[in-house]
């Protein structure tokens, strides 16, 4: 019987769907699951709908829940990781104090101030579970799925004994935005993508055997559709390659999107409902408080039903269990060089070759110079946050901002400095002892 942990099971509507792909497997279906979140009112939702799922699947899988996290690990096979460390707050912090420095984020849970410091207040309690695991399951699966991704997998490569892959749902999610622009089924795409998290290119994208790259410059002349995804059009217009995130959550990471009102506006287009804007997501959050602690408070237990969404968990964790072969993108440590031209160190998310001897990162050679070179400004503000955290380095995540793409674009180095600090002042309570 494989034993699964849900760390953070509290992210109510997310959970839900995990558990509904696990037990969507036949030879998963006997799995136990052990929910485990700080918050119990919103644990207990989950609870009762993961309890619904296996009575009214007639499955065998059986539903522990706990606030102690111990208690949820100990025996593991995989351990899910979906936390948020924090809240409210520290998040505001994040965006509203670089915005005072015109550092304009619309997201900023990856790259720029916002994603260093969600990782610097997220590696701690990254750190204390490895520790739990080190000591409880020290042969489980760590499969994250919380951002910032690279930042929080590196420091785990780095830093514990506790095998760890990222998951994230970026690349199929932009494999069904290309389908939908050149009017192809998305099932019928075969592609090699390779890169680094939310920054990963298509470097090939065939439909029948054919390139899709002609379709697709030639679908971005459509003012409709290039209205649908902005930024990454007008990056496959000057580098040559489709990216794997989201107009508006790629603008964030590059210094050419955000440094002006207008073009801010003009680059917002229709894409996702116009989340170009700055505090977007930040925004969005506090409106969806309410909603977030009673996401499952509505459903009807008898309706519950067992279904598998895209998402690549239980597809690894099948592999590994049946040794059935498959091939997804995931977060690994690049040190078999998958991308060459990348450090060895680094967190790359690229193809890998799952069955049940385990994980095994392709060989993508080098990256295209345009391509790699966007990726290592970003990979330079990932290592210098992670030594940053892994040492108490002050300096470190002083210099990790102002190597930032976008921070570099719009504040002088002083004003970088004067921003840092304030962040660090703002956020000390969530935030590992700095010298």
């Amino acid at each position: 019987m494989t034993r699964i942990a849900f760390i953070g099971a509290g992210s109510i509507v997310f959970s839900k769907n995990l558990v509904g792909d696990i037990l969507s497997f036949p030879e998963l279906s006997d799995s136990e699951i052990a929910l485990m979140d700080i918050d119990e009112h919103r644990l207990a939702q989950t609870t009762n709908v993961a309890e619904a799922m296996v009575e009214q699947g007639d499955v065998d899988a059986t539903i522990e829940s706990t606030t102690d996290r111990r208690e949820a690990l100990e025996g593991a096979d995989y351990v899910l990781n979906m936390i948020n460390v924090g809240g409210t707050e520290p998040f505001e912090n994040e965006i509203e104090i670089p915005r005072k420095y015109g550092v304009e984020q619309a997201i900023g849970d990856t790259l720029g101030p916002g994603g260093v410091f969600r990782g610097l207040r997220t590696i701690p309690t990254m750190l204390d579970i490895a520790r739990d695991m080190e000591e409880l399951c020290p042969d489980a699966l760590l499969l994250n799925y919380t951002n910032p991704m690279a930042i929080l997998c590196w420091t785990m490569f780095e830093e514990t004994d506790i095998e760890t892959v990222g998951l994230c749902h970026s690349v199929p999610h932009t494999a069904s935005a290309i389908a939908e622009y050149i009017d192809a089924p998305q099932e019928e795409l075969d592609y090699w993508v390779a890169g680094i998290n939310h920054m990963a290119w298509f470097l090939e994208c065939e439909w029948d055997g054919l390139d899709v790259y002609p379709l697709l410059e030639e679908a971005m002349e459509d003012p409709e559709t290039y209205e649908k995804d902005t930024v990454r059009f007008e990056l496959v217009k000057h580098f040559g390659a489709f990216v794997t995130e989201s107009s508006h959550h790629l603008s964030e990471y590059l210094p050419y999107f955000r440094t002006d009102e207008e073009e801010i506006d003009r680059l917002t287009g229709t894409q996702s409902a116009g989340r170009m804007p700055t505090a977007t997501y930040l925004e969005g959050w506090k409106e969806r408080s309410e909603e977030r602690d009673d996401a499952l408070a509505e459903v009807d237990p008898d309706e519950v039903s067992i279904e598998r969404s895209e998402e690549y968990a239980s597809r690894l964790i099948h592999s590994l269990e049946t040794d059935t072969p498959r091939r997804l993108n995931l977060n690994v440590s690049n040190e078999t060089d998958a991308i060459q031209n990348l450090p060895s160190e680094a967190c790359v998310e690229v193809p890998c070759l799952i069955d049940g001897t385990g994980v095994h990162p392709c060989s993508v050679g080098k990256l295209p110079s345009q391509l790699v070179s966007l990726i290592r400004t970003n990979v330079n503000v990932q290592q210098l946050a992670v030594e940053g955290a892994a040492n108490g380095d002050r300096e470190a995540i002083h210099r990790a901002i102002k190597l930032d793409p976008l921070t570099a674009a719009v504040c002088t180095l002083d004003e970088a400095h004067e921003m840092t600090e304030e962040l660090l002042e703002a956020n000390e309570a969530y935030l590992p002892e700095l010298t």
